[in-house]
C-alpha cells in the first residue's frame, strides 16, 4: 500500500471497504493516535459509542462491525457471529490499512473481541481498553445479570419504564427479527444506566437512536480466563459500579489475571460510563492513551 492510499483509507470521514469477502464500514474522526473502537451487542450499531471529547486527541477509528449497519453480512446471516469471526475481521482492517501502535477499545461484546484479538495478535497494539466488559460469561453470568434486572425493577416499583425491564429481559430468548431485538433493547435500556431518569442525559434520544440486527454467535460461553496471564500488551479496564451486566466483579476478574492491568471502577455509571461519567471516562483513556 502506497502512503497515499493509506492516507485515503485513514482521512476523516466514512469509509468501506472489502474484507474477507465482506464488506467493511468504519469512520474517522479526530487527529492524533490511533484507537480503534469496537462496539457491543452483538449487532449494536456503532454511534452510540461516539466520543467527540476523545476525538480532540487521537484519531478514532469507528468500526461498524459486520452484521451491523451498511456492513456486510455473513452467508450464515443470521448465524456465524462468533468471537473468533469478529476477531479476524479486526485483523484484516489492521492487515489492510496498515495499522500500527494502535489502541483497542472494546466495549462489552466489543470487549470480548478485544481481548481475544489481543491474546492471538498483540503486535500491532500499543494497548487495550475493556470497558464495560467481562473475561468469562455462561450461565451464572446470565443469571447474576438476570436477578440485577429483577432487583433494578423492584427499586423503582411505580415507574413503567422500570418495571417493563424484567418483562424484557425475560423476553430476550423469544426474539426472532431485527425488529424484536430493537424492541427489546429500547425496553432493556434503563437498567443499563444508573440514572435513566436524570435530565442531562437525554434518554429518550438516546433509545430512539439506537439501532439492532439480530446476529447469532457458535452458541459457546465466553471464557479466556486461562489465557489472559499471557496478555502481553497493556491493559485499561473500565466498569461502572452500578452496571447490571458487567460490573465490577467483572473487571475485578480482568485485572487481577492480566499481567499489566489498571483498573477503574465509576460511580453513578451503569453500562455506559462514556455517558454518564463523561469526564472521568475521558480522563481515563486519555492518560492510558497517552501516558499521563
Amino acid at each position: 500500500m502506497t502512503d497515499h492510499s493509506r492516507s485515503e483509507l485513514l482521512s476523516p470521514g466514512a469509509h468501506a471497504i472489502d474484507l474477507l469477502g465482506v464488506r467493511q464500514d468504519y469512520t474517522i474522526a479526530g487527529r492524533g493516535p490511533l484507537c480503534v473502537v469496537h462496539s457491543g451487542g452483538p449487532g449494536i450499531g456503532w454511534r452510540y459509542l461516539r466520543m467527540p471529547a476523545l476525538e480532540q486527541h487521537f484519531t478514532m477509528l469507528y468500526l461498524e462491525p459486520i452484521g451491523t449497519g451498511a456492513s456486510g453480512r455473513l452467508p450464515s446471516h443470521p448465524g456465524g457471529y462468533s468471537v473468533a469471526r469478529y476477531s479476524e475481521q479486526l485483523g484484516a482492517l489492521f492487515d489492510a490499512l496498515d495499522l500500527q501502535d494502535a489502541l483497542l477499545l472494546g466495549h462489552s461484546h466489543g470487549g470480548f473481541v478485544a481481548q481475544h484479538h489481543a491474546l492471538r495478535h498483540p503486535e500491532r497494539l500499543k494497548g487495550i481498553i475493556l470497558y464495560a466488559s467481562a473475561a468469562i460469561t455462561g450461565g451464572a453470568f446470565i443469571a447474576s445479570a438476570g436477578q440485577n434486572a429483577a432487583a433494578f425493577a423492584a427499586r423503582h416499583a411505580g415507574d413503567p419504564l422500570a418495571e417493563d425491564v424484567l418483562p424484557a429481559w425475560q423476553s430476550l430468548g423469544s426474539m426472532r427479527s431485527d425488529a424484536d431485538y430493537l424492541h427489546v433493547l429500547q425496553r432493556l435500556l434503563p437498567v443499563y444506566f444508573a440514572d435513566f431518569r436524570r435530565p442531562d442525559l437525554h434518554f429518550e434520544a438516546i433509545r430512539d437512536a439506537i439501532t439492532a440486527t439480530l446476529l447469532i454467535g457458535d452458541g459457546a460461553p465466553f471464557d479466556v480466563t486461562a489465557e489472559l496471564p499471557g496478555l502481553r500488551v497493556p491493559a485499561l479496564v473500565l466498569a461502572g459500579e452500578q452496571d447490571f451486566i458487567c460490573g465490577p466483579a467483572h473487571g475485578e476478574i480482568i485485572a487481577s489475571l492480566a499481567p499489566d492491568a489498571r483498573f477503574l471502577r465509576f460511580q453513578d455509571a451503569g453500562h455506559f460510563i462514556h455517558l454518564e461519567q463523561a469526564d472521568g471516562f475521558n480522563a481515563a483513556v486519555l492518560g492510558f492513551g497517552l501516558g499521563g
